[in-house]
């Protein structure tokens, strides 16, 4: 009898909380689970299956043909979701683990799981015990109700040609085994181990202006390789791929340590309450992450509001240094470019 008295109970609760009947504070409980990298969510779209009472493994409410919640998260950080027939938007997040955006009265929730196909989003109520789940699955743009606007064009790639490649072919069958072996041999030779490098840059700035940006991202990978990818809502997304040389990686990444990046916060915020209004106003700030690695260490920097708007007020207090290192990304990229 106590048994079926918990079930019932934890099935009320449950679908009063995705009904909006339950008051939620989701605030003061911990992370459980591993930092989630930002690509996973960005520009994805998903449709709920069910709910789940953790401890006690009981499904409490699925997504019977009568109900339709779906999410789509955008590259300029606001989201859109639908709830049987009805639309709503907002802006969304990501530090660590802990994703936030607001469905019904819930603000914050805690991604347990994330793949290609599956997001699971885990939160706690005070007034409730236990731990709540609500599941997801991938969905296609076109099985969902989020119509994609008629101005904005398909995703084209940008690649440098290798001018090499271009030349004729005249050289003889003998010439290229030859070539191969000397390829093969190469390949064979004990190599001096590099140190691993990798940075990250994505977002900043504001959305807004004639062609609002939904993606800026450049990263610079170990092997030299850059890749930048810029979209905006009229031109669509170019992809940019080059190689600088490892010498001028190594010393960039040094140029990194030398202005102390290892020894920033992990995060820049708001400290005052026209930082906090400005958050919520037009054009919308974008904010910026910076992600380092440099053999085993690595740190990952947001800043809330990045740069300064068309006030000329820097809102969040953050070194300057930060400055010199996003400057220095953006130059490489756009120098390779030409």
């Amino acid at each position: 009898m106590r048994k079926l008295i918990l079930i019932l109970s934890v099935f009320t609760f449950g679908w009063l909380s995705l009904q909006g009947q339950v008051q939620v504070d989701s605030s003061g409980w911990g992370t459980n689970y591993a930092e989630v990298d930002e690509r996973k969510i960005i520009e994805t779209k998903w449709r709920y299956t069910y709910a789940l009472h953790l401890e006690s493994n009981t499904i409490f409410h699925k997504a019977e043909k009568d109900y339709e919640y779906f999410l789509h998260f955008k590259y300029d950080y606001t989201y859109q979701q639908f709830l049987n027939g009805k639309f709503d938007k907002g802006v969304w997040s990501l530090n660590g683990s802990d994703l936030f955006y607001s469905f019904k009265h819930i603000k914050k929730f805690e991604i347990a799981q994330v793949t290609k196909n599956i997001l699971v989003l885990e939160f706690e109520q005070p007034n409730s015990k236990g731990t709540f789940q609500y599941h997801f699955i991938r969905a296609k743009s076109e099985d969902t109700p989020f119509v994609k606007p008629s101005n904005e064009l398909p995703d084209i790639l940008v690649e440098e040609l290798n001018p090499k490649k271009n030349r004729k072919q005249w050289w003889t069958f003998g010439k290229k085994k030859k070539k191969r072996k000397k390829r093969r041999r190469k390949k064979n030779e004990p190599k001096e181990k590099e140190v691993y490098i990798s940075i990250e840059l994505i977002g900043g700035g504001y959305y807004g202006g004639v062609d609002p940006v939904l993606r800026d991202y450049i990263h610079i990978k170990s092997s030299g390789r850059l890749i930048k990818e810029f979209k905006s809502v009229h031109k669509g997304l170019q992809v940019t791929k080059k190689t600088i040389a490892r010498d001028e990686l190594e010393a960039f990444a040094e140029f990194i340590i030398t202005q102390k990046f290892f020894e920033f916060e992990r995060l820049y915020d708001c400290e005052d309450v026209l930082c906090q209004e400005r958050k919520a106003n037009k054009p919308t700030p974008i904010p910026l992450r910076l992600a380092v690695a440099y053999g085993s260490r690595k740190k990952v920097v947001t800043i809330s509001i990045w740069g300064k708007d068309h006030n000329k007020t820097k809102y969040v207090d953050y070194p300057d240094a930060l400055d010199n290192i996003v400057s220095a990304i953006q130059k490489m990229a756009h120098r390779l470019e030409g």
